[in-house]
């Protein structure tokens, strides 16, 4: 029986098993599919990028729109508030105009006892030290002179102020215009640009649109601007009540006056011994309480001194056996209780001796603080006494003033000197005769 074969001839190249041909195939299914789908989400994403950008460019533009509208409305706001204060002024103008023109025809001349008056404010102004003060007593002897001497230059000087409150309301309105004229300007042009649309005729790109213009400033800064300016309208507003209130009260009230600020003044006087009297009792208790302080920080003083000296040696003490302990042989030199707990005693003592020094440092400064101002309150305490000399001599010069058209009327001056001296407590310092 013949057998026969077959030879085969097999292509040089690597054979995959059927299970990578199958791999293969998956792969290529699997990879297929993650192509499909990464196209159907580019796809999905350019349509939801089309829609996202154009709801966001028209809500743009809408915001836009309603920025200038708004813009357009603040404008108007503002404007129509500026133009109520350009009202005002425009009245208060002619009212303060009107007020200055009756003052200007109702000057009149007062005259009175200017010389008992200098002699009074001569006679204050030798005061000494810390009583050299612009007090009430002073201010109201100086009104007193400032009226008696030219009740004319008075009215003279407020229809001065006037002018210039004139001059400045003046200014002010010209600014106020000019505000108003720019924001009419600047709601034009924003009703012109709310009027164009994507579809206009003449828009189109522009080299850098989004840069700051030359004097351009932030929103907050025009807005500052514009209250200032209204501010700054209402504070010319107010002022110029008060000076047209002022004009008035001098033009009707200039000789009621005169008689009312002799009392005025002879009453601050009567009041300022009184302040200096008791500012001198006072003065002197607090010198009575000073010493009793100074003569126990003294005592406090050695006593911390003492302490001192007593931590001095215990710290002696604790060092020292530190120190001998440190001489111990062998194993025995080791860091027991016991020296731990002198360790803790030294470091104590010496924060208590830094304690201790700073307090005795702290209750001299104290000491040299309180001997200085007892030196100070011994130099007030002569000053009061001198001051207080001066306004009763100065309240008995004023008697002068009872007679004539501007005096006072004083039924017995000399029992008002016994009153103040008995109220004051000269008794002892005025000479027996």
């Amino acid at each position: 029986m013949a057998f026969h074969s077959v030879v085969t001839m097999e292509k040089p190249l690597q054979h995959i098993s059927l299970t990578d041909w199958h791999a293969r195939v998956s792969q290529l299914r699997n990879v297929a599919d993650a192509r499909r789908s990464d196209a159907f989400a580019i796809r999905h994403a350019s349509r939801s990028l089309r829609n996202e950008t154009r709801i966001e460019g028209d809500w743009a533009n809408y915001e836009s729109n309603e920025g200038l509208t708004d813009r357009i409305s603040e404008l108007n706001r503002w404007r129509d508030i500026i133009a109520k204060t350009f009202d005002r002024i425009e009245r208060e103008i002619y009212m303060l105009q009107e007020e200055k023109n009756a003052t200007e025809r109702e000057l009149e001349t007062l005259t009175g006892p200017i010389s008992v008056i200098a002699e009074c404010l001569t006679m204050r102004d030798g005061r000494l030290g810390s009583e050299m003060t612009y007090d009430e007593a002073d201010t109201e002897i100086k009104n007193e002179l400032a009226i008696l001497e030219n009740n004319q230059r008075l009215l003279a000087d407020r229809c001065q102020k006037a002018w210039e409150k004139l001059t400045r309301l003046d200014e002010v309105r010209f600014k106020i215009g000019m505000e108003i004229d720019n924001k009419l300007e600047a709601v034009e042009l924003d009703n012109s640009q709310l009027a164009l649309d994507r579809n206009a005729a003449n828009i189109s790109y522009k080299p850098d649109p989004t840069r700051n213009p030359k004097n351009s400033c932030s929103y907050e800064t025009w807005l500052e601007h514009v209250k200032n300016m209204k501010q700054l309208a209402e504070n010319e507003l107010a002022d110029t009540y008060a000076i047209r209130e002022a004009l008035f009260v001098c033009r009707e009230k200039a000789r009621n006056m005169l008689q009312s600020q002799q009392e005025r003044a002879e009453h601050t006087i009567r009041k300022r011994i009184f302040e200096t009297q008791r500012a001198r009792n006072e003065l002197e208790w607090q010198k009575m309480k000073m010493k009793d302080e100074m003569e126990q920080a003294v005592c406090e003083i050695k006593t911390l001194e003492q302490a001192l000296r007593d931590k001095s040696d215990g710290l002696k003490l604790a060092e020292t056996r530190l120190e001998n302990r440190a001489q111990r042989s062998g194993m025995e030199l080791c860091m027991d209780q016991a020296h731990e707990m002198l360790c803790v005693e030294v470091e104590k003592l010496r924060e208590i001796r830094r304690r201790l020094i700073c307090k005795i440092d702290e209750s001299k400064a104290n000491y040299n603080l309180m001997e200085e101002h007892a030196q100070k309150i011994d130099v007030d305490l002569e000053n009061k006494q001198h001051s207080l000399m001066t306004d009763i001599r100065a309240l008995d010069l004023r008697q002068r003033l009872k007679g004539g058209e501007f005096g006072l009327k004083m039924a017995n001056p000399s029992a008002q000197t016994d009153r103040n001296i008995v109220l004051t407590r000269m008794e002892d310092e005025i000479p027996k005769t």
